[in-house]
């Protein structure tokens, strides 16, 4: 066996692998394109092949040096992503070679347990998964809804609320706008900068892999919903409303017409992500659609993880009190805006 770190952007041997094993899209090309163009963040593809060079197993790592410390993260602002193995052995000659740098090595894990059992590696936190199976025709699936989530669909209809598919960036922007408010309002957090939502338009929407569906009741957008394409699944990765507006329900109506979006693609399933725990909201919100609910793990490797250094420790006291600096409600939204832009980065963990 042998392990060595490629270029997943350049590597033909690291699609090849994406191809052959279960994947999403946070390992695809696409997704780490995005890490870099918006963050600087170069990806490492760590392959295991055999005596013959045939591929055997893989890892996708960010290598990210900051004030807190040196980490590998798999992968910065992605849900999850699960380690391309199906086999201990072939973890185990493979997490070897990626922690051998004496660097900690962080992990969400959704549909792959084999890093869960490994005493190399701890449990750090855990979220809510949520996935819906789009084999069943149209009719199969609008049945097999939540009674609430019909109801709420056809009331947007009677509303008036039209959904339609993003024209240009300055859709792009206006569900920016609303996405960064609702962080900013509703859980005092900054939002990604909105350079983060152009890369996405460049790698995803503008290469017909993922649409932004608005939502619009004459001619205000009152909320929207992004989605992202891998293989043969639909990603709900972004959404935001208009708090004002919520009884109209066009977040049911968005997410009623994603699902008749992926069936027209020929997808077999819709990924509707993470959420945290104490999300209440959100996650009766996606109950109310999905077939499956899993958790999500977090892991990180002991090894080397030493105690936090003083700057570590400052940092992280620091970083929460900026948030709610600049997401006071007294601070003009071009600040916040400006300040997702130079802080965000340091969110990762």
């Amino acid at each position: 066996m042998n392990v060595s770190c490629v270029d997943p952007l350049r590597d033909v041997r690291w699609l090849e692998l994406l191809q052959q094993r279960p994947s999403s899209v946070f390992h695809s090309p696409s997704w780490l394109q995005v890490l870099a163009d918006t963050y600087g963040l170069e990806a490492e593809g760590y392959l295991l092949t055999g005596e013959n060079g045939e591929i055997q197993a893989g890892l996708p790592a960010c290598r990210v040096v900051d004030i807190k410390r040196e980490r590998l993260v798999t992968l910065p602002f992605s849900d999850y992503c699960d380690p391309l193995v199906d086999d201990v052995t072939h973890w185990n000659y493979l997490v070897e070679a990626v922690v051998q740098s004496q660097c900690p090595l962080a992990i969400r894990c959704l549909h792959n347990d084999i890093p869960l059992g490994d005493p190399r590696f701890r449990r750090t936190n855990q979220a809510k998964w949520h996935g819906l199976d789009l084999r069943p025709d149209i009719d199969s699936l609008w049945n097999q809804l939540d009674g609430s989530a019909r109801r709420a669909v056809r009331k947007a209809q009677q509303e008036g609320v039209i959904v339609r598919r993003a024209d240009d960036k300055r859709d792009l922007r206006d569900f920016y706008l609303l996405h960064m408010g609702v962080r900013k309002q509703k859980y005092q957090m900054l939002a990604q900068p909105y350079r983060f939502f152009e890369k996405i338009w460049q790698h995803f929407i503008e290469c017909d892999h993922g649409v932004l569906l608005v939502a619009m009741r004459g001619n205000d957008l009152i909320a929207g919903t992004l989605f992202l394409e891998w293989m043969d699944g639909l990603y709900y990765k972004f959404n935001a409303s208009l708090p004002a507006q919520l009884q109209l329900r066009a977040n049911d109506l968005l997410t009623w017409e994603g699902i008749q979006f992926a069936k027209s693609r020929g997808l077999t399933h819709l990924d509707f992500g993470l959420s945290d725990w104490d999300q209440d909201g959100l996650l009766r919100y996606k109950r109310k659609y999905a077939t499956v609910e899993k958790t999500i793990t977090f892991l990180r490797s002991d090894r080397a993880d030493r105690p936090a250094s003083d700057a570590e420790q400052h940092i992280r006291r620091l970083l929460p009190q900026l948030t709610r600096l600049f997401t006071d409600q007294s601070v003009p939204n071009e600040v916040t805006e400006k300040a997702s832009d130079a802080l965000y980065r340091y969110f990762i963990e």
